[in-house]
Formats: structure tokens, sequence, C-alpha cells
């Protein structure tokens, strides 16, 4: 999972190790599960105010929700690539990026993980192709 200190393995910016030593205190990473997103998050939001020379988080949140949008579909395309080209180790290093830069883009409008993962338990138990169909409707009964 990608951290402040050093975001993404092609990010060129040398960040603060102080963030580092923050992650490593407050982020559990000694068996990693589902819940380092919810602490990715919370470390991101504190991202929010704080000088983005310091922090790759609140330098992005300085950029606004266009750019911050505009980074995540960059990475998204560069996990698309690795997981076509079959090459594991990277796929699993751009789809941290893309959660990592997917919370970011999170924080920037305001939802909250709690938000995704009620939507996803909706969902739960629904077939895809009903749930789908589904939206499908309900978009064209609001225009």
């Amino acid at each position: 999972m990608p951290h402040d200190s050093k975001l993404c393995h092609n990010q060129q910016e040398t960040k603060p190790t102080n963030e580092q030593s923050f992650l490593t205190q407050h982020v559990d990473i000694s068996t990693p599960d589902s819940r380092i997103l919810e602490d990715l998050y919370h470390v991101i939001q504190s991202r929010k105010d704080i000088d983005p020379n310091v922090s790759y988080s609140a330098k992005l949140l300085a950029r606004g929700t266009a750019k911050i949008a505009q980074k995540f579909g960059e990475e998204a395309v560069e996990c698309v690539i690795e997981a076509v080209a079959g090459r594991r180790d990277l796929f699993i290093k751009e789809s941290a990026d893309v959660l990592y830069h997917l919370m970011v883009l999170w924080v920037s409008v305001g939802i909250t993980p709690d938000e995704v993962w009620t939507e996803l338990q909706r969902r739960e138990g629904v077939s895809g192709i009903v749930e789908k169909a589904s939206r499908s409707m309900n978009e064209r009964l609001l225009k």
C-alpha cells in the first residue's frame, strides 16, 4: 500500500521522513487486511490542511478535485496496462496506487469509506446484471 513518504513506486519527489514515521505509528501494517484502507483514508484526511510542501497527499488535495481525478485516471490506466501485460508484481503495485488516489479523490469530494462500504453492502446478493439494469432505469427516470 502506498504511503505519504513515497506514495508511488514511480514518484520522483522525495518526501519527508516524518510522514513515514507517522504512518508507522498510526497504521498497523504487521498483518495487512482491509482495515489498512480505513487507516489510509484517515491519514489522507489528516493531510487536508497541512503544508503541501511536506505531504504528497496535501499537495494533491491543494491541486483540487479535477487534478486528483486526472491523476486517478492515469494510475487506473497504468494498472490496466500491467494487468493486460500479465506483470503481476507491477499490477499489485499499480493497484495500490489506484486505491490510494481513489481515497484522495474521496477526501477531496467529501465521501467517506463508510458511504462506499454501505453501497457495496446494499449490492451484496444482487446479481450484477440486475443491479446494473436498475441503475440504468433510475438514471433514465432522473433525466
